[in-house]
């Protein structure tokens, strides 16, 4: 049997994806007809998807089996009444190693002052900035899912002292873990560095606030590759005059980021476009296709989204 497939998403990515998305269904052994028209929706068993495409409303596609989303973030869509079959994410290798490749090296610019000696040009020898050795720098990250938990032991790797904390609990034999209200708290206050991978649900939106950075050490650093709306703007701003050092934020709110926004002219922010993890069509069409013969076997679909926890 030839399964219909609909690539939702627009011109530009259709191009980047048809290729490598063909390659990984033959290499699966499916036979599909791969295609971009919303003109039967009746016939299609399948649609990889982005939820910014004209695909809102999932009714007239009454033969569909699953949703699988390109992108790693589902909380535009997961809420869609219309949409009641199985929702994958994508895990992809090369987001996730991408994301590693982000943070460490973030986490190793600040651990090095590497800033300092690279705008240092004032021809003052300063023996006294050397850094602490790793296992005396404390990361901590908050959202211990795949990207979270590859983060970290990334982190681990290079010795830093890690921790994580979850929304409910985890045992990881590598680093301490910690969860819930209480758990947050004592996570903050031991973060030299903090990183934020948290999905964003209704429990996460705003939950690094005035309150929640006021418990951060003197002189901590924040790196946020995870969610925009993680983050309350002014109490950010608020907080950089305070006890927080730096910022690099790589998401936001509003996207791309307004020139009037103040992020931009801060001496202690450092913004990147949206960059920290891509997907990377040549493996992520390799998850689609497999997850595809999964659902063909009768098998769970991986990185199948939980629609009441939101990702």
């Amino acid at each position: 049997m030839t399964l219909s497939i609909l690539f939702s998403d627009t011109d530009a990515n259709w191009s980047t994806w048809e290729t490598p998305l063909r390659e990984a269904l033959a290499e699966s052994g499916i036979s599909a007809d791969l295609h971009r028209s919303y003109d039967t929706p009746e016939r299609v068993d399948y649609v990889v998807y982005a939820p910014s495409s004209p695909l809102q409303d999932f009714s007239p596609y009454t033969r569909l089996k699953a949703v699988l989303s390109m992108w790693a973030g589902v909380e535009s869509i997961q809420g869609n009444q219309t949409l009641t079959v199985p929702l994958a994410r994508m895990v992809d290798p090369g987001l996730t190693e991408g994301m590693v490749e982000y943070v460490t090296g973030h986490i190793l610019r600040y651990h090095l002052g590497i800033d300092r000696h690279i705008t240092s040009n004032d021809r003052i020898w300063r023996p006294d900035v050397a850094p602490p050795l790793a296992r005396n720098r404390r990361v901590s990250i908050l959202g211990l899912g795949s990207l979270g938990m590859a983060c970290a032991n990334a982190a681990k790797g290079l010795g830093f002292d890690v921790a994580g904390w979850s929304r409910t609990p985890k045992t990881i034999d590598a680093f301490k873990t910690f969860s819930g209200k209480g758990g947050l708290v004592e996570i903050l206050k031991r973060a030299d560095i903090l990183v934020l991978l948290l999905p964003l649900t209704d429990e996460t939106e705003d939950l690094i606030n005035r309150e929640t950075l006021s418990l951060l050490p003197n002189d901590a650093v924040l790196i946020n590759p995870g969610r925009g709306h993680l983050i309350v703007d002014e109490d950010l701003l608020d907080a950089l005059e305070h006890n927080l050092a730096h910022a690099t934020l790589d998401v936001f709110r509003t996207e791309p980021l307004p020139s009037d926004h103040p992020f931009w002219d801060h001496p202690r922010i450092t913004v990147t476009p949206h960059i920290a993890a891509e997907t990377r069509p040549a493996t992520a069409a390799r998850v689609i296709a497999q997850n595809i013969k999964r659902a063909e076997n009768g098998q769970e679909l991986l990185h199948l989204v939980d629609r009441q926890a939101g990702y």
